[in-house]
């Protein structure tokens, strides 16, 4: 995928490729990657890819920036337009979200022009606590399913079990192409949910493909999972709300707002995309963001850092409102908590409080195992736009730094209430790691671990969000001194950094922290805290399941074919899993499965019987994965 091409709609994405003959589609993957490399030229809003001598595709996206309609992509060849330079181009833009959907009629915000009640976070950003004021008259949910939603879940079931039948070795542009095309007809139904857990794998798919430094398999074995349980439940006929989603909005009104700044956080995707997000809480103690992420990778992430804020009058930069206050009139606001910058927004810039003052200063008062502990409540099974947000909210504590392992910084909280300085009861605290929120070299992030890697002993407060998949592990994203604190044994920071230091951003440097023989009896170093996921026998499953997605379902056969003989289901009885180890034989043995003709030859096997058993080991495992989670975030007991 080329960053610098403009996201093009689904639908015109997968009827490219759908009007291609069969040899054409054969070469579809080797175009892409040959196209996908070639400089795109900028001419205003239309793009021009170069693709031969004698050919050029041109793009010219409608006023939102998308290409939505087929007409907008142009080719110069004889073939055009089903021709394959036309569809690799396309194949080779970022796929679109859905076009939101207009607001209803202005009854879900009161006269006062406070916001609707229900704000909901979205995926890496804050989950949005509730808002004052009425909410939306909900509306009548149907008890049951129309024929066309219960057929086009169907349908993006069985894309869905296809690319895992093949894995991602054979989950090409035409797979993708299928899903795309299964997506806009769920989106036809009224299945938004269906459909956007469906963009999210052919995304994944693509930053598989192409080895993106970005891309997790335990992302998109995770979209994946979520794309079946959800088209598989609908085509079954559960009319579960939830289940069938809402739509994108627009952004909405939200009168006047005074916001705080908080902190910046660098944003690289795996899709080229770079910039910067800055958070934002409100006098209320309510969530918001302005972000500035667009085409450009790393070099616009640490560019944005300092890039003037789209929102107002832009006398303000990302640097001094992550520092600052902001006074806005006529707000607006999507449904994620992101900011608008429409032409009736003004915005003015206020001085700054510090973390020790106004709505930030709750955000230390709670214990961490009490604020963790609502982040992770969302089911593991659930849609992982609002779970996974729900699990990546920001979250504030006070800790001291005992220990390094790695690039993790081992630490144990401070406990409100216990006095500075007369060290830690036993048992009290808990224990935990810090991760960087990001390893890529050209952020800040791992030169300043390693700078507090050698501070044990240090006292910090740190603002992030905990990661939901590894065990009591916080990722932040800001750091602070204790207050009161005495000074050799928190941070000393420059006064225009105004209290705190953005670790994606700001560099720590040696002036920034007391002298290490100040530090040496502030607190034992100790090690790390068990991890019941690292010891458990667990990772038998989740590599079974892993490489199910990842090499597909010959791959996943060949433990069938040996008996067990390195040991994985002996393991996982052993440690105490036998579900687990029935749930992995089962779905080895549904990968092996084989069936012949009537002439003795083997037939294609049907991919749903496969994919049910893939699906039931990947729930187990999401859901058995984050109990253990949760273990480990519970607070240890206080003794005397």
């Amino acid at each position: 995928m080329n960053a610098e091409l403009p996201p093009v709609a689904p639908d015109v994405a997968a009827a490219a490729v759908e009007a291609l003959t069969s040899r054409l589609r054969k070469k579809l993957d080797a175009a892409i990657a040959a196209y996908a490399a070639v400089p795109v030229v900028t001419d205003g809003a239309v793009r021009r890819v170069r693709c031969g001598e004698d050919t050029e595709v041109t793009l010219t996206p409608g006023p939102s920036g998308t290409v939505t309609e087929a007409g907008q992509a142009q080719c110069g060849c004889l073939l055009a337009p089903r021709c394959l330079h036309r569809a690799a181009v396309l194949a080779a833009c970022p796929v679109a979200d859905p076009e939101p959907l207009p607001e209803p009629p202005p009854t879900a915000t009161a006269a006062d022009g406070t916001p609707p009640a229900h704000l909901p976070g979205h995926a890496g950003l804050p989950e949005q606590p509730a808002h004052p004021g009425p909410a939306a008259a909900p509306a009548p949910q149907p008890d049951r399913l129309t024929e066309a939603q219960v057929a086009a879940a169907a349908v993006l079931w069985g894309a869905a079990a296809a690319v895992l039948a093949g894995g991602v070795p054979a989950a090409g542009a035409v797979p993708q192409a299928e899903l795309l095309r299964a997506a806009h007809t769920a989106r036809l139904a009224g299945l938004h949910r269906a459909e956007a857990a469906a963009l999210r794998v052919v995304r994944r798919l693509r930053g598989a493909r192409a080895q993106h430094d970005g891309h997790r398999l335990a992302d998109l074995v995770a979209a994946l999972s979520e794309l079946l349980l959800t088209t598989g439940r609908l085509a079954a006929g559960d009319p579960d709300p939830a289940l069938v989603g809402t739509a994108r909005r627009t952004y909405r009104p939200g009168g006047a707002l005074r916001l705080q700044g908080v902190c910046r956080e660098p944003v690289i995707t795996a899709t080229g995309y770079g910039g910067v997000v800055t958070h934002l809480v409100s006098d209320e103690g309510h969530w918001f963001t302005v972000s500035d992420v667009r085409p450009g990778g790393p070099a616009r992430a640490r560019g944005a850092a300092t890039a003037t804020v789209a929102l107002g009058s832009g006398g303000l930069d990302h640097a001094g409102l992550a520092r600052g206050g902001l006074l806005v009139s006529g707000a607006t606001f999507s449904a994620e908590g992101r900011l608008g910058a429409g032409k009736e927004v003004r915005a003015t810039a206020l001085t700054g409080l510090s973390w020790t003052s106004g709505p930030l200063a709750a955000l230390f008062a709670r214990p961490l195992a009490e604020a963790v502990a609502a982040r992770l409540a969302a089911d593991a099974g659930a849609d992982t736009e609002r779970s996974g947000a729900a699990a990546r909210g920001l979250i504030g504590c006070d800790l001291v730094l005992t220990g390094a392992v790695g690039d993790h910084l081992l630490a144990r909280e401070l406990l409100p209430g216990l006095p500075d300085g007369a060290g830690l009861p036993d048992g009290a605290g808990l224990p935990l790691r810090l991760a960087p929120a990001s390893s890529h070299p050209g952020l800040a992030h791992t030169a300043n671990f390693q700078r507090l890697a050698s501070r044990p002993g240090l006292r910090l407060r740190v603002v992030g969000r905990p990661d939901p998949d590894r065990a009591a592990t916080l990722r932040p994203l800001a750091i602070a001194p204790v207050p009161g604190t005495p000074a050799e044994a928190t941070l000393r920071l420059p006064a225009p950094w105004a209290g705190h230091a953005d670790l994606g951003y700001d560099r720590l440097e040696g002036a920034h922290f007391p002298a290490p023989e100040a530090l040496a009896s502030s607190d034992e170093a100790t090690g790390p805290a068990p991890d019941p996921l690292a010891e458990a026998p667990l990772w038998q499953l989740r590599r079974l399941v892993e490489v199910a997605v990842s090499g597909g379902r010959r791959a996943v056969a060949e433990p069938a074919r040996d008996g067990d003989r390195g040991g994985a289901g002996a393991a996982l009885r052993r440690g105490g899993f036998r579900t687990a180890a029935a749930l992995a034989a089962g779905l080895t043995a549904e990968a092996d499965r084989r069936t012949r003709d009537v002439f003795g030859r083997v037939e294609e096997a049907d991919p749903d019987g496969h994919a049910r058993a893939w699906l039931a080991a990947a729930v187990y495992l999401a859901h058995t994965e984050r109990d253990l989670v949760r273990a480990t975030w519970r607070s240890p007991a206080v003794t005397g």
